[in-house]
């Protein structure tokens, strides 16, 4: 919806300084703009205009007397029931806009106002009277949020890092320790970032800062709860269809143009099959095994809907992918974000809001990792746990042998080796081609071990579940959905991703997620009630990109050579062992393009900003 920037003031200049910070971030919101600034804190908004069009939704929002000011980012898609709530409580409304419910909802539960929100939010709430700022991000990270503390003390805060850089006493540092599990995990996992000293506000937290003294606080967390009445496959697959139902009516509200993204695949098939809206969006490749587009194409003529396509080119794509990284803050190596751009893009000239499948492969177990193959199947119906397990013991300690992936695999205990949906370096590849202080960096199992130890008493499939939807899905799929269609003043809705259709398919029980290889199970079953069987039961592809054919042409190839070969790339890596990697993938040796993307990621992010980008750095 929105950007914010904030910081506590008092060094004189606030407006000046906020004015460039907001000027940084008007892709966010180029309909229009607020500051208020006292002796305290000074906030800057930019508002891309959803609900209540008119000046009266303008932010930063003040409460009647003054006492509460409101930044958000989002939608909250329960207000209207908040709203009548409050007005039965005694509090006036002035507009139509959903800010406003958080400013009255401060002022009548305080702190309390985070556990009665449903939406997707990020916001700041500064309290005059006790001096105090409250900030929250919604239950999943849809919204981003990030702060620093300057050495100098104080806060800085907003809804994308690069407006820090306009702060004087913002100093940008790399953050060299967060290379080790990104070279694993292809994006910036954990609450570190890929500068120094700024952290991401954790999903499902908010946070307090008053007299110099931060505080987080956790407010929600999933719990896979197998529910006693979820026991008729067809009963709960209805109940589903009716909950993707109500979430997709709330989050298609809007006093402007909503459209959809579409793919060949079940999940976003499903979100416009329900909504129905005018205008749905594909991108492609002009790259025949890369273009999926038809499919999305032929299920809008079956719904009745204008379906708009595009097809990219190579030369397109590395055109533009220093922007696409500039816009996602840090390096972020999922190459379905170079499409998504462009997906934007096209879709920004019909719409404002567009509506996505987002989060449905988390909660309801979509991913092909999350099943066994009949391999596997085969080999826990033979063999005991407790032997499978004593064999993947043994594996574990020893170098790598063909077979070793399988028993740890099938001893069920995913901490061991599943640290989310990307793979690229295993640790020990990662450690050999890094240099310095990068090597002193956590590893991915190290991040993984913090999440995996909040549900050690789960069963296998959940606890692979909630891995991915603590960092991969904040981290990765939802980072890229906000940055890259906010790059085009594009709002982003996900209707899987709503409490609602959580709390239900937290009670389901594994079974009915994943059926021997068929993952989400349930799910499948209650799209056939919008869609065609083809699309109901489609195999997951995701967003394939022809990055392995690219990188064996000669162009592309002495492109990323070039980055390879930099005075800066030696900073962080043997660049030899790069250039290695790049030749034996250029010449057929091996399939290196994911290696090859991902530290190419990082080396083109960082010369954006540590190279072109003018502004004191370390």
């Amino acid at each position: 919806m929105c950007g914010f920037v904030g910081f506590t003031a008092g060094a004189g200049g606030e407006q000046e300084i906020l004015e460039r910070m907001m000027n940084r971030i008007l892709h966010r919101g180029p309909d229009m703009g607020g500051q208020y600034v006292n002796e305290e804190i000074a906030m800057g908004f930019r508002r891309l205009s959803i609900l209540d069009l008119s000046q009266a939704g303008a932010q930063p929002m003040q409460s009647k007397d003054g006492r509460v000011v409101v930044t958000f980012n989002g939608e909250i898609y329960n207000f209207a029931q908040l709203r009548r709530e409050l007005e039965a409580g005694g509090h006036c409304f002035h507009c139509g806009a959903d800010t406003e419910v958080l400013v009255h909802g401060y002022e009548e539960w305080g702190e309390q106002l985070v556990y009665r929100l449903r939406g997707m939010f990020s916001f700041a709430i500064w309290d005059c009277d006790k001096r105090l700022l409250l900030c929250a991000r919604d239950p999943f990270g849809i919204k981003p949020f990030y702060y620093t503390q300057p050495q100098g003390g104080g806060l800085i805060y907003g809804s994308e890092i690069k407006s820090f850089l306009d702060h004087p006493q913002f100093v940008k540092r790399v953050n060299r320790r967060a290379l080790r599990a990104y070279l694993t995990m292809q994006y910036s996992a954990g609450t570190e970032t890929f500068f120094e000293g700024v952290y991401k506000l954790p999903p499902a937290h908010y946070m307090v800062y008053q007299s110099g003294r931060l505080t987080l606080h956790r407010y929600w967390d999933c719990c896979f709860q197998p529910r006693a009445e979820e026991t008729e496959f067809e009963v709960s697959s209805r109940r589903l269809d009716a909950a993707v139902r109500e979430s997709v009516q709330a989050h298609s509200e809007a006093d402007v143009a909503v459209g959809a993204f579409l793919s060949g695949g079940i999940d976003s098939s499903y979100i416009t099959a329900c909504f129905l809206p005018s205008h749905t969006f594909s991108v492609g490749f002009d790259y025949h095994k890369f273009n999926e587009t038809n499919y999305a194409a032929e299920l809008s003529q079956k719904l009745g809907l204008e379906n708009h396509r595009r097809l990219i080119s190579a030369e397109e794509c590395f055109a533009a992918f220093s922007d696409i990284q500039y816009h996602m803050d840090e390096p972020q190596a999922n190459p379905s974000s170079v499409p998504l751009y462009f997906l934007a893009q096209l879709a920004r000239e019909f719409v404002t809001v567009v509506l996505s499948g987002e989060g449905a492969d988390e909660i309801f177990a979509g991913y092909e990792w999350y099943a066994d193959t009949p391999a596997m199947a085969r080999f826990k119906r033979r063999v005991p746990l407790a032997v499978r397990r004593a064999l993947a013991s043994a594996a574990k300690g020893l170098p790598h042998f063909k077979g070793r992936g399988f028993l740890l695999k099938c001893a069920e205990r995913p901490e061991d080796w599943f640290y989310g949906q990307a793979m690229i370096f295993d640790d020990r590849e990662a450690l050999r081609i890094l240099k310095g202080e990068a090597l002193e960096g956590r590893s991915a199992q190290e991040l993984a071990a913090e999440v995996y130890c909040r549900v050690a008493d789960a069963d296998e499939l959940t606890k692979k579940q909630y891995l991915d939807l603590h960092l991969w899905q904040p981290g990765d799929i939802l980072l890229k959905a906000d940055k890259m269609c906010m790059a085009h003043s594009l709002e982003l809705r996900v209707p899987f991703l709503d409490k609602s259709v959580m709390e239900f398919a937290q009670g389901l029980p594994s079974a009915f997620r994943v059926q021997g290889t068929k993952t989400k199970a349930v799910l499948r079953r209650a799209s056939e009630r919008a869609l065609p069987d083809e699309w109901a039961n489609r195999q997951k592809k995701g967003f394939p990109v022809p990055i392995r054919y690219w990188l064996r042409q000669e162009r592309y190839y002495h492109l990323v050579k070039a980055y390879f070969t930099a005075d800066y790339a030696q900073d962080f890596f043997h660049t030899d062992k790069l250039v290695r990697l790049l030749d034996d993938h250029y010449h057929g040796k091996a399939l290196n393009q994911r290696k090859i993307w991902t530290v190419f990621t990082f080396l083109v992010r960082y010369e954006r900003f540590f190279i072109k980008e003018q502004t004191p750095r370390l």
